[in-house]
């Protein structure tokens, strides 16, 4: 129980953000994509489920959750949505999106992280001794610049289609140079996904993790902790959704003259 399965975690993760996405747009009256949160994702692995069993870790992000909602309704989460300036909020949306970046750079083996003799992560460093010579990272780049390319000839789905192009492009390049996952010993191997051609195009997702969450962590560790544990999920999710809305809501020309998202209620809740 240690390791959740990627298949189940996909399903579910898709499920989920296709649902809330439609209530986003139903509910809130806004074109957002919902996904889950990065900063949230890598709070949950690193911190909270080492402590715990994932369904106790999960019970956590499930309470976060009901605290927020209570705050959206009792008009709280709106008013600090309101009083944090403008400026700020832009720059949490510039650090989401560096870290964001940080990660992609990292998975395509672009730059790696360099450990030292303590065995801590240190700064990154590019490719593999100075050199980006991989299979993997050749796909990285070339995908990235069709991407940017579809962006500023603003093509609709552009990112979508070069997510598809990029897939494509490295299910070709392993069938030929065999470049083999990563797994930690093969540094020029693939970090994340193994591209290969699926065993079958269509079949039933497993979603046999969805609701599987439980409120053993109260147990598990001193209720202190885990009201702290609670407090930082609750204030995560705040200011990633304060950075998020105003950086989508700045591209999409959707704030008002005094640079609030109009209606932000509705969408915090959501």
């Amino acid at each position: 129980g240690a390791v959740l399965p990627v298949g189940q975690v996909a399903a579910v993760t898709a499920l989920v953000a296709g649902v809330m996405t439609i209530l986003l747009g139903v509910v809130a009256k806004y074109p957002f994509a919902m996904a889950t949160g990065l900063g949230i994702n890598s709070l949950m692995a690193v911190t909270i489920a080492p402590q715990m069993t994932w369904p106790e870790a999960m019970g956590l992000v499930v309470l976060s959750g009901l605290v927020i909602c209570v705050f959206v309704l009792t008009g709280i989460r709106t008013a600090v949505f309101n009083a944090v300036p403008a400026p700020l909020k832009s720059a949490i949306a510039v650090g989401i999106g560096l870290f964001i970046t940080l990660i992609g750079l990292v998975d395509a083996g672009f730059v790696r992280r360099v450990p030292d003799a303590a065995n801590t992560t240190v700064p990154v460093g590019l490719g593999i001794g100075g050199s980006i010579a991989s299979w993997p990272t050749f796909v990285f780049v070339v995908g990235l610049l069709v991407t940017g390319i579809l962006v500023v000839k603003r093509v609709k789905g552009a990112i979508l289609i070069g997510v598809l192009f990029s897939t494509l492009l490295a299910i070709v390049v392993e069938a030929i140079a065999k470049a083999g996952p990563s797994m930690g010993t093969n540094p020029r191997g693939w970090n994340l996904g193994y591209p290969g051609v699926p065993d079958k195009v269509f079949s039933l997702p497993d979603l046999s993790l969805l609701g599987d969450f439980s409120f053993g962590a109260w147990a598990r560790v001193p209720a202190i902790t885990a009201v702290l544990l609670v407090f930082t999920l609750v204030l995560t999710d705040f200011f990633d959704a304060v950075g998020t809305l105003t950086g989508l809501g700045k591209e999409a020309d959707l704030l008002d003259k005094d640079g609030q998202l109009p209606g932000i209620g509705r969408t915090l809740f959501v």
